[in-house]
């Protein structure tokens, strides 16, 4: 049986939260990530650089797939060989109307943004910082009118940085979620939602995690994101599809990695034999 995990990386198999980390998790799903049969995507907000990083000093098992900077871009991971997908760029594209990078900040611009370093940043990725107590309902309303009038199909994804207090704005083409990313990547590598298992913790992973794929949420997630994921599954009709992590698992606590396995166990039961 072939499957995907797909799964984000800070505070969800990255153990960099203020929560407890189990000491057998990483380890466990080190040894799952090894198996013949499972392929491992990484669904984060970092680019590649730092997707490296922390890969060597998480010690994380090395992906088949990225998908990085939050779904807009795609890797083919072999080794040191990391192949960009051209035909998930060019979807991704359209959905710009041709505007450069500078016309959109430009045209989105309201009180309290700064933008993130240029190292964060992407080809169809912008991103800024906000206050934690940031009036979001206002200005994301007013942002997301702002790129309607202009013809611009996009996305605004605001989540906070727990460790830092501190508010993370993504402006990203409206095609380019992470859910979107999973499912084009799904149907190119042949994986139906069944052997399919994605997994997140944050804001920008709810989507994701509220689509028909099966998913866990981990137990390390904040209450505000449970509640949003919660209430995104019920108004998809997709609860069935969503798992959330409890801990009392092997001895695990449900947070971050330990999550993901009891996630997995939940929906492909058989898997847990293949960390064990």
């Amino acid at each position: 049986m072939r499957l995907l995990i797909c799964t984000d990386l800070d505070r969800t198999l990255i153990p960099n939260g203020p929560a407890a980390e189990s000491p057998d998790a990483r380890p466990r799903f080190s040894r799952l990530a090894q198996h013949e049969e499972v392929t491992v995507a990484y669904v984060t907000g970092r680019h590649r650089e730092l997707v490296l990083a922390a890969i060597d000093q998480y010690q994380l098992p090395p992906p088949d797939f990225v998908i990085g900077d939050v779904g807009t871009t795609l890797y083919r991971v072999a080794g040191a060989d990391w192949k960009g997908s051209v035909a998930w760029s060019a979807r991704i594209a359209r959905d710009w109307s041709s505007l450069d990078r500078e016309a959109l900040i430009d045209l989105v611009a309201v009180p309290g943004l700064r933008l993130q370093e240029s190292d964060k940043q992407g080809a169809f990725k912008i991103s800024w910082y906000t206050p934690e107590d940031w009036d979001r309902s206002r200005w994301l309303t007013e942002m997301d009118q702002r790129l309607t009038d202009a013809n611009v199909r996009a996305n605004l994804i605001w989540s906070l940085d727990e460790s830092t207090g501190t508010g993370l704005l993504d402006l990203l083409p409206a095609s380019a979620t992470k859910r979107h990313a999973v499912e084009f990547l799904m149907t190119q590598e042949g994986f139906t939602p069944n052997h399919t298992l994605c997994a997140g913790d944050s804001g920008n992973d709810v989507a994701m995690l509220a689509s028909p794929i099966p998913a866990v949420l981990v137990a390390n997630a904040t209450e505000q994101v449970r509640t949003e994921t919660l209430a995104a599954a019920e108004q998809a009709g997709t609860l069935e599809s969503l798992y959330l992590a409890r801990g009392d698992f092997h001895g695990m606590n449900g947070n971050y990695s330990a999550g993901i396995l009891e996630g997995l166990a939940h929906f492909v039961p058989e898997t847990t034999n293949w960390w064990e």
